[in-house]
């Protein structure tokens, strides 16, 4: 059966050859020094191992806003167009693509988006849980929100370290940072303004199912500005991109159900590069449904990227 990747991560060679010009200093990080994110012909090597897993790509963690603010723009086009072109140049790897944007220039962004979606064809956005330190409710970003929930395509939200916090090179960091970006977006009540919104975050919905019930308590203590945000927490999509631990997916099962869950590896990340087989495996071991885990694998990701399949 066919296995729809849907948070696998890739910097293109264009696009990698500029952003090393403009600043050197992405030469240290994890995302450029491991070989098959950057090296196509290593990725199809390990791809070639799983013929039935196809992938979503994302460009991988270097956030442009951040490394390369004056030549944002440019390089989220590039990424793009080459994205694109894969997709369409190698269809039995990659099914799609989550759009790039310059996020410290809002309207750069805008137009980005608009055209990765009316003429690229990618099937999404990606942004970070923060843009440049300022939280994703940030009344400036709420046009992007809305131009994604009128073409009814989803926001991939990927973790970004805040350098105030503990150096943990993002083993706390991320899970905290992802929830945080979780939380501001449910107490910003935009997912009652746009209500067919659409965000897949990393890691199975990070610290938010195992602290479920704590947070419907704890946020009845106060006042809130609507009734019940602690279920807007469940209109969220998650990846299962935990490192093959089936305890783990089962919490983000009995918290999200089913049909917010996709299949997601990290992959060419993370042991022995991506854990596809590890991932595959953790999902078939779930005490569930088999039709829920053909969702998990495959079926939600076709709905919600309106794939041909």
């Amino acid at each position: 059966m066919i296995k729809i990747d849907a948070f696998a991560h890739i910097m293109t060679e264009k696009y990698l050859a500029k952003y090393r010009k403009i600043n050197p200093a992405i030469e240290k990080r994890i995302e450029v020094m491991t070989p098959p994110v950057v090296d196509l012909e290593i990725r199809f090597r390990l791809m070639s191992r799983y013929p039935n897993v196809l992938q979503m790509l994302t460009v991988a963690n270097v956030p442009l806003e951040t490394f390369a603010p004056n030549d944002s723009a440019e390089l989220a086009r590039i990424a793009n167009e080459e994205m694109a072109e894969l997709v369409i140049k190698y269809p039995d790897k990659f099914f799609g693509a989550a759009a790039a944007l310059p996020m410290n220039d809002i309207d750069a962004a805008l137009k980005e988006a608009e055209r990765a979606v009316t003429q690229l064809r990618l099937k999404g956005v990606q942004i970070y849980s923060r843009i440049n330190g300022e939280p994703l409710d940030n009344p400036k970003f709420k046009p992007l929100y809305a131009l994604m929930a009128k073409y009814d395509l989803p926001i991939w939200i990927h973790p970004a370290t805040n350098d105030k916090l503990d150096n943990d090179i993002g083993i706390f960091t991320w899970p905290f940072e992802t929830t945080c970006a979780m939380y501001r977006l449910v107490q910003s009540g935009i997912f009652l303004e746009y209500p067919n919104l659409k965000f897949i975050v990393h890691h199975a919905g990070a610290m938010v199912p195992f602290f479920g019930e704590r947070i419907k308590w704890v946020l009845s203590l106060v006042p809130q500005k609507f009734p019940n945000p602690h279920e807007h927490f469940k209109k969220f999509y998650v990846d299962t991109a935990v490192y093959g631990n089936t305890s783990a997916l089962m919490c983000s099962y009995e918290y999200y159900g089913a049909d917010h869950m996709l299949f997601g590896t990290d992959a060419p990340l993370g042991p022995r590069w991506g854990m596809v087989e590890d991932t595959i495996a953790s999902i078939e071991r779930m005490a569930i449904p088999e039709e829920d885990k053909q969702k998990i694998l495959k079926n939600n990701a076709v709905n919600l990227f309106k794939l041909a399949l």
